[in-house]
Parts: C-alpha cells; structure tokens; sequence
C-alpha cells in the first residue's frame, strides 16, 4: 500500500478510553486496504466531546445531538490533487456509551467508527438498502482482518 498519513487530534478533557493515534492509524490502513485503495492517502480525525459532537452534527447534518461520527470529504476545487480523502470526527462519549450499551469491547466499536468513517470518505453509503448491505458486508470483512468480530450481529 502507498504512504497513508493520519493525523489525531484530541479535543477532550480526557484521554481516558480513547486509543492512541497507532491504533487509528492501522484502522485507517486497515479500511484502505480493504476498499482497495492503493493511492497515497491523508485522513484527519478530530476526537471530540459530546458538546462539540452535537454542534457539528446540527450545523452539517441538521441533527441536535452528538452522533458517534462524522464524515467530511474532501471537496477540492477542479485541477488540485491531493492525497488528502477528508475528516473524521468521533465523538468519544458516545462512541463509549454505545460500546457499552451494545456489549462490545470499547477499542473494537473505536476500530468499527474509525473503519466506517474511513469508507464514507472513500464514497461509500448507506441511504440506500442495496448500498447498506454492501458498506456493512465491507465493513465486516474489514473488522474480520482486524480480529474483530460482525459488528452488526446482537453479542
């Protein structure tokens, strides 16, 4: 695979819980790879609270209240080429109460938002049912490369 750069950045009063950077950066390579993408690539996350989660998901989406991620691709204007595919932002006290609520080891759910936000930045979807089933079947191989089992099956 070609050079992939992730940058984090923490914007929690916390750390606790959250992974380090290492492990967001091999959830990204692993998302890459499984979508087949070979070029150089640049992604951002933004590790956020609930109070920012919800403001973003209002502005972007419409939506009052913090979601568990947000996917920004990139839009560049017509002649530039860059490696960078967008942003990610993963609010972190959702991202947790969801790993709990759902019975799931809380690094696997960080590996499955980080995987699922890679893949929205990549183009991939699921409005639609036929686009869903194949975005969770692609995640699912992704997350099965990483030891982590089907996200979408009830533990």
């Amino acid at each position: 695979m070609s050079q992939v750069d992730v940058a984090v950045g923490y914007a929690t009063a916390s750390r606790k819980g959250i992974p380090a950077s290492a492990s967001f950066r091999r959830w990204v390579e692993a998302a890459l790879k499984g979508a087949r993408r070979r070029k150089a690539t640049e992604v951002s996350i933004r590790i956020v609270d609930a109070e920012e989660g919800q403001a973003l998901n209002l502005q972007y989406r419409g939506r009052d209240y913090a979601t568990n991620v947000l996917s920004f691709p990139v839009e560049l204007p017509p002649g530039v080429v860059l490696p960078l595919i967008g942003d990610l932002v993963i609010c972190a006290p959702v991202v947790a109460r969801e790993a709990a609520e759902q019975g799931k080891k809380p690094a696997e759910h960080w590996a499955h938002m980080t995987v699922h936000g890679t893949l929205h930045l990549l183009g991939y979807d699921h409005i639609v049912d036929a686009e869903a089933e194949a975005m969770e079947a692609l995640e699912t191989r992704i997350l099965a490369g990483l030891g982590i089992a089907d996200p979408y099956t009830v533990p």
